[in-house]
């Protein structure tokens, strides 16, 4: 991915069981398909016809989808 395009990286992960939220720093060369709420502990997974967590539970989308481009 290029480092010259503007995108955010920076997401807020909501729980779908517990509401807590996170800040998380998404990564750039990968799609996060687990992640475990810091909270109550329950793995979230991305939902059907979404590429990662981010793009399920986040306040932002990764950055391939916010790019535009194919996402894993």
């Amino acid at each position: 991915m290029s480092t010259n395009q503007n995108f955010v990286l920076r997401s807020v992960l909501k729980c779908p069981e517990c509401g807590h939220r996170n800040v998380e720093t998404m990564p750039t060369d990968a799609c996060q398909f687990f992640y475990e709420c810091t909270n109550c502990q329950t793995v979230l997974k991305p939902k059907a016809g979404d590429c990662c967590v981010y793009c399920s539970y986040g306040s932002v989308a990764c950055p391939p989808v916010q790019l535009d481009q194919e996402c894993c």
